[in-house]
């Protein structure tokens, strides 16, 4: 988490971190706990298949707000 609140590259919301990981362009992934139950496991099987670490961590709106957005956020992911 320290590296997404130091401005390091990042994606922000699960569509851009899946198509990132896809790409295979991701470090690591970060998912709130709190996320839907379908959305969140999208994304963790998308970090096992690409061989990313997933960190969960305990709220959409942390999460959000580590990001820099003013929403909740599902998902982000750390940029190589």
């Amino acid at each position: 988490m320290e590296m997404l609140k130091a401005g390091g590259r990042k994606v922000v919301g699960m569509k851009q971190v899946l198509r990132a990981l896809k790409a295979g362009t991701v470090s690591r992934v970060y998912v709130g706990s709190d996320a839907d139950t379908f959305i969140y496991q999208q994304v963790v099987r998308g970090a096992e298949s690409a061989g990313v670490p997933c960190v969960r961590v305990a709220s959409m709106k942390e999460l959000g707000m580590v990001c820099g957005v003013d929403v909740p956020t599902a998902a982000a992911g750390l940029l190589r």
